[in-house]
Formats: structure tokens, sequence, C-alpha cells
């Protein structure tokens, strides 16, 4: 949210803002907030940001949702676009679809690709979204249209792999009792895996059991995987083990030249 408020102004955009802790708005009333966002001003804004927990998110929009209908003219297609910052969608945008249409107001699911291990107001910064993909999940329409982007539950599956199994894997690489003694012997590939060990428990773990199959699934593929490898090394086969790691180089290779193109 902070680093939506700094690009923002930055930019030359007039922000309004509100947070449940008042020294955070003291500190971003100092250049980036130029007034509280609440039920009398948010029909001023051409985009409401929702940059908060799965379940706040919803509460949010179940608070404010008369107001923004009364702020929504839908015949002259005007009022304001609420999106979120969820790492998840489907929860939030089951939810937040059905009040848009029961109230009249526009809401369009989002959710940024970049971020950084830290959180906080103090840690964020306006070229936070600079360059960075943007997913967009917007309501159901008739499929002749084809204007959805992607839907809340390819959403979840896709960002199960990409985004909450790197940090489960990042949180439990640390647990090995050798980590206690890695001073002195790491560089870069272990700052690389542990960047993200160092999260938000409280966000983290709603984030995960609310797409709780679809990350599952992904650890226990990882775990299958991981079991090649160990019984490679306690078979000594050294043959198999260099299979194993040619087959992940190509693997790798592979997405690297397609992104590319």
């Amino acid at each position: 949210g902070g680093s939506f408020a700094r690009g923002y102004a930055q930019a030359g955009v007039r922000v309004l803002a509100r947070d449940p802790d008042d020294d955070v708005m003291t500190a971003a009333s100092m250049g980036t907030v130029a007034g509280e966002l609440n039920d009398e001003t948010l029909g001023e804004c051409d985009i409401i940001v929702l940059a908060c927990y799965p379940e706040a998110c919803i509460e949010w929009l179940e608070a404010h949702a008369q107001a923004l209908a009364d702020a929504t003219d839908t015949e002259a297609i005007m009022g304001p676009v609420v999106i979120d910052t969820v790492g998840v969608k489907g929860i939030v945008c089951e939810r937040a679809f059905e009040l848009a249409r029961e109230h009249g107001f526009y809401f369009v699911g989002a959710h940024p690709m970049a971020g950084t291990q830290f959180s906080g107001y103090a840690h964020s910064r306006a070229d936070l979204f600079q360059d960075a993909p943007l997913v967009l999940v917007p309501p159901a329409v008739d499929d002749a249209l084809k204007l959805s982007v992607t839907s809340a539950a390819e959403h979840d599956r896709v960002i199960a792999f990409t985004s909450q199994l790197a940090h489960v894997v990042s949180n439990a690489y640390v647990k090995s009792p050798t980590a206690q003694v890695h001073h002195g012997f790491s560089a870069g590939s272990y700052r690389d895996l542990t960047r993200v060990a160092h999260l938000n428990p409280q966000m983290w773990s709603e984030l995960m059991i609310d797409d709780a199959d679809a990350l599952a699934f992904e650890i226990d593929h990882l775990i299958e995987s991981l079991g090649a490898y160990s019984r490679a090394l306690k078979d000594r086969d050294q043959r198999y083990l260099e299979n194993l790691l040619a087959e992940g180089d190509r693997i790798k290779r592979a997405l690297d030249d397609e992104a590319s193109h």
C-alpha cells in the first residue's frame, strides 16, 4: 500500500489513504498522502487500492459497499474502480464480485508481481512496481467477449508454484541445523535461496491456507522430486544424479528461452 501511494504521489497524482495505524498515517502525510480516504472522499478517486490481508479486504468492501455504490454511476460508466493486491484471488474475488454486482460498483482482482521480504510503510518505495507485471482477474463475462485476463482459480494454481512454494522452501531450508554454522561458508546461492525465508507469518499463513490444495500439490511434487536426488546420493549413483541435474538445467534453460521470446 505504501509503495502504491508513493508511486502515485511521485507521478503527480493526488493520493488519499487510510491505515488503522495513526503513526503510519502521520508518516505518509509527509509528502505522500494528501488526505484521508473515507465514505465521503472515496467518490473523488479514480482507483481504490486495497492493500491488506484477504479477510480485511472483504471486510472493507462489505463495510463500504453502499458508499461505493453511491459514488458510482453504472449507466455513465463512472465511479472509482476498486482493485486489491492480495496474493490469492479466489476467496477475495468470489465475495468482491458478489458485492459489486449486488450494490453496483466496479471491482477487478489484481496481483502486482513485485515485492520484498520486508513489510510496512517504512519499507515502501515509489519504484517497487516499475516494470513489474500485474495480473488482473476481471469478473466473468460472456465468453464470446474474450475479456478475461485470467481466472481466480488459474491465478491461485500458478501463484502456489511461483510465489508460495518459494517461500515455503526458503523458510524450511533455514531450519537445517547446519544453518547455525553457515557463516563464512555461504555466498550468493545461500542469499538467493534464503531471501524470502524472512516473511510475515500472519499474512503468508492466511494466503497459503486460502490456497491450500494448490500449494499442497506443489509441495508434494517437490518432495517427490527431492526423493529422487536423495536416492541417487544414498546409492552413490553419479550417473542418475547427473541425469537429474541435467534435466533440471534443461527445463530451466527452456523456460528462460521461452520467456525471452
